[in-house]
């Protein structure tokens, strides 16, 4: 191999006749660039790719940002209890102030005022009563299919779509079904109560709330399955009660 032979050529001679190995040398290795280092890339591409990069990532925030919490499903609100009522919470004198708040609703619902003696028919009341919020009724159950139930009085603690749960006296959450049981609930006049801020004065008050100026009202639990947000914009309408 020559003195001043470029390293390139002799591999090629070894590989290719002389001819073609000059030739190949010329074209493909002589007047070729070597880059020692790569090409720089376009600065304009690069901000480009960040800009669409940068508004990806915000769309995607902006999108979980509008997106609703997922509900809780039923297996996971019995697991979490949210909806029980703690024992420390479980008196009935916690829930008096409660029921005297769901009497000034009633009065307000169906006009009665102090002073004067008020009358309902159903016509007047009856849809009233149907969409009103029964939270804070003190509720008995005058007939059932349960039989173990009838009897049980006390104030809502709860207004389900199929159960009333109800406190009764003596400091103990009952569950009653809606569907084939029927509920009867008082509400005197507003002359004939005295509504106490403390829970013992009121309680004392409003356990002779069944007088005869009071105004006596049965309802048919399988009439009211439904929450009591669905009830309250629900229209109700007069119809035969095959259960009469």
């Amino acid at each position: 191999m020559a003195e001043n032979a470029h390293i390139a050529l002799d591999l090629l001679s070894r590989a290719h006749p002389p001819q073609t190995a000059t030739s190949i040398f010329t074209e493909k290795v002589l007047h070729k660039p070597l880059r020692l280092r790569p090409t720089s890339p376009d600065p304009t591409s690069q901000d480009a790719r960040a800009h669409r990069r940068l508004q990806r990532l915000r769309k995607r925030e902006n999108s979980q940002r509008r997106q609703r919490p997922k509900p809780l499903s039923a297996k996971e609100k019995r697991i979490t209890g949210i909806y029980d009522v703690p024992k420390h919470l479980q008196k009935y004198e916690i829930y008096i102030p409660l029921y005297c708040m769901w009497l000034q609703y009633m009065w307000e619902i169906l006009g009665m005022v102090k002073g004067k003696r008020s009358w309902v028919t159903p016509q007047s009341a009856g849809a009233k009563l149907a969409s009103a919020d029964y939270h804070g009724a003190k509720l008995m159950v005058v007939r059932s299919k349960c039989v173990s139930t009838v009897g049980l009085k006390g104030i809502v603690v709860r207004d389900t779509k199929f159960t009333f749960r109800i406190i009764t006296e003596k400091n103990e959450i009952k569950s009653i079904p809606k569907n084939h049981t029927m509920f009867k609930f008082s509400i005197p006049q507003p002359d004939a109560v005295v509504l106490g801020e403390e829970p013992a004065l009121a309680k004392d008050t409003l356990d002779a709330d069944m007088g005869a100026d009071s105004l006596v009202f049965e309802i048919h639990g399988s009439s009211f399955e439904y929450r009591a947000i669905d009830r309250a914009i629900k229209k109700f309408k007069l119809r035969h009660m095959t259960e009469i």
